[in-house]
């Protein structure tokens, strides 16, 4: 079905040839509405996350290159394989180990990935429904600096397609200054498959970005966040962050440890408030 609609939007009319905003238009909108179609469902991690992998697969299998240039391309590719890499780690669930407990039963997990290094894992319940946080976390991505005191400002610098950005993000100091500003240049990966959402993405090179005066650029791995609602509650929702990154600059690892751990921590507790505080979307005017 989505090979032949490809088909269909690429040979059908002689126009669209001429008119490659059109074609793209048309055939990323039908694309979408297939794989809306096909939305998983089923309240399992095992299931969500292979799932969510092969469809994550499909899509980049069906990629035209007729639809964007290879530079797009390359970005796109690039945010499905971070994508595929944060949910096989995320599904290997041996070798986890307690860096942080709260007691609210937030909590931070970590292990060592070959060929990836230290990784952290936060899990958390949050009493909103997943189209709260998919809101805040996706569509007001650039207002997170509002909120979040971690974060100084997050601009994306170009987006491809519906589930594809390239972003520029700026830290703030963090460790009572001990770790200076950093700054990172990604590619994310957003995909929606039923009641599940991923947010993914990696370290990317974007040449209209180059490094800043003063600020260490620092580098994501594959990282991602996944949502879903709570089969038992599902006005809650399950938030579930690996966090992969290396600060660069000359830092003791059991600094960038308790950073990195902590970061996840309050990242979780200034959501919470700000969800809070704020109206839900139906009441804003």
């Amino acid at each position: 079905m989505l090979l032949a609609t490809f088909k269909l939007c690429a040979g059908s009319s002689y126009r669209h040839l001429h008119n490659m905003k059109g074609l793209r238009q048309h055939a990323v909108l039908a694309l979408g509405q297939e794989l809306n179609r096909r939305a998983l469902g089923g309240p399992t991690p095992g299931a969500w996350i292979s799932q969510v992998r092969r469809r994550s697969s499909l899509l980049g299998s069906r990629l035209e290159d007729t639809l964007y240039s290879d530079q797009e391309l390359a970005y796109i590719r690039q945010g499905e394989e971070a994508m595929q890499k944060a949910l096989g780690i995320l599904s290997n669930q041996e070798g986890w180990k307690k860096e942080n407990q709260q007691p609210n039963g937030d909590k931070v997990l970590s292990k060592v990935v070959p060929d990836v290094g230290k990784v952290f894992r936060l899990e958390v319940v949050v009493d909103q429904p997943m189209e709260r946080l998919y809101e805040e976390l996706v569509e007001r991505m650039e207002a997170m600096g509002e909120w979040n005191p971690n974060v100084r400002e997050i601009k994306v610098l170009q987006k491809i397609g519906k589930d594809t950005v390239i972003t520029h993000e700026l830290a703030a100091e963090a460790a009572g200054n001990l770790v200076g500003p950093r700054d990172f240049v990604s590619v994310r990966c957003a995909k929606r498959r039923g009641s599940t959402c991923v947010l993914a993405g990696m370290a990317t090179h974007f040449g209209e970005m180059p490094e800043q005066k003063g600020v260490i650029r620092g580098e994501h791995g594959p990282t991602c966040m996944v949502l879903h609602p709570l089969a038992e509650s599902p006005s809650k929702t399950k938030l579930t962050w690996l966090l992969s990154i290396d600060l660069k600059g000359w830092l003791p690892k059991t600094i960038i440890n308790q950073v990195l751990s902590q970061t996840q921590v309050d990242f979780a507790n200034h959501l919470r408030k700000h969800l809070e505080s704020s109206p839900a979307p139906e009441a804003r005017c």
